[in-house]
C-alpha cells in the first residue's frame, strides 16, 4: 500500500477553533473505545493507554518520527482539519501495512483540543504534550484563539502527570514570548533548562520532523523552543503539611 500524497488532502491552513464544528466525543474517558484507533488494544485495555499527545499534529511527521523511538508508548495526534486528519490516518494505515508490527502505537483523532480534552483523558494521564508551530493568530482580537492561554494551561495541567513535559516550538517570536510568559505565570509549570534538554532525545526531532519545521528551514527562518515541566500543586503540598 503506497503512502498517501498530500496534494490530494490540501485545505486551508487555518481553522477557527471557536466555531461550532461537528465532533463526536465521549461523556467520560472510560466511554471511548481506543481499540478503534489502536487495533493492538482490546476493549478491556482502553483506560489510560495514550501517554503522548501531539496537539495540532498537522500531517503527522512528529508521530511517525517518535513511534519507533518509543514503541511502548501510545501516541495520539489531534487535528481539527478534516482533510489533514484524513491524510494522517491514511498515512498510518499505509505504514502499518508496509511495516508489519510497527506504527501500532500511533493514531490520529479529529477533534477540537480547546474544548474536549477532559472528555478523552483522565487526570494525570499524559506524560508528554507537543505544540509544534501552532497557529499564531497574529491579530490581537484573535489572541483568544491561541492554543496556549491561561485557561487552557490549567486544563493541560489537569491531564498531565506530575513531571510530565510540554514541548513548544514556533518560528514566530511574538508567539514564543506569549507562550513562555503564560507558562511562567502559571503555578503548575516550570521551564526546563537548556542543560537538561541536552539529554532529551526528543528535542532534536522537534525542529525538522514536521512539514512546517521543514518549511521554516527552507526559508532560513528562526525557530524558538521552550519546554516546560508539570510540577506538583503547591497548595496541595501546603495542605498535606498542615
Amino acid at each position: 500500500m503506497a503512502l498517501p500524497q498530500k496534494k490530494y488532502y490540501r485545505q486551508r491552513a487555518h481553522s477557527n477553533p471557536i466555531a461550532d464544528h461537528c465532533f463526536e466525543y465521549p461523556a467520560h474517558p472510560d466511554d471511548y473505545d481506543w481499540s478503534v484507533l489502536y487495533p493492538s488494544l482490546k476493549n478491556n485495555e482502553n483506560t489510560n493507554k495514550v501517554e503522548f499527545l501531539d496537539v495540532g499534529c498537522g500531517y503527522g511527521g512528529l508521530l511517525v518520527t517518535l513511534s519507533p523511538m518509543f514503541p511502548d508508548n501510545y501516541m495520539l495526534g489531534l487535528e481539527i482539519r478534516v482533510k489533514v486528519s484524513d491524510y494522517v490516518n491514511d498515512r498510518i494505515k499505509a505504514l502499518r501495512i508496509q511495516h508489519p508490527e510497527e506504527y501500532q502505537n500511533v493514531a490520529v483523532l479529529r477533534t477540537n483540543a480547546m474544548k474536549y480534552l477532559p472528555n478523552f483523558f483522565h487526570k494525570g494521564q499524559l506524560k508528554k504534550m507537543f505544540f509544534l508551530y501552532p497557529d499564531p493568530h497574529f491579530k490581537k482580537a484573535k489572541h483568544k484563539w491561541r492554543i496556549i492561554n491561561k485557561w487552557l494551561l490549567s486544563e493541560y495541567a489537569y491531564i498531565l502527570a506530575e513531571q510530565g513535559i510540554i514541548y513548544t516550538i514556533t518560528d514566530v517570536k511574538d508567539l514564543h514570548d506569549w507562550m513562555v510568559a503564560h507558562f511562567k505565570d502559571h503555578p503548575l509549570f516550570e521551564e526546563i533548562t537548556e542543560e537538561e534538554l541536552k539529554s532529551d532525545p526528543i528535542v532534536e526531532k522537534l525542529y525538522e520532523s514536521t512539514e512546517e519545521g521543514q518549511k521554516v528551514t527552507r526559508n532560513n527562518g528562526d525557530k524558538f523552543l521552550a519546554v516546560f515541566r508539570r510540577i506538583p500543586d503547591p497548595m496541595m503540598q501546603i495542605n498535606k503539611n498542615e
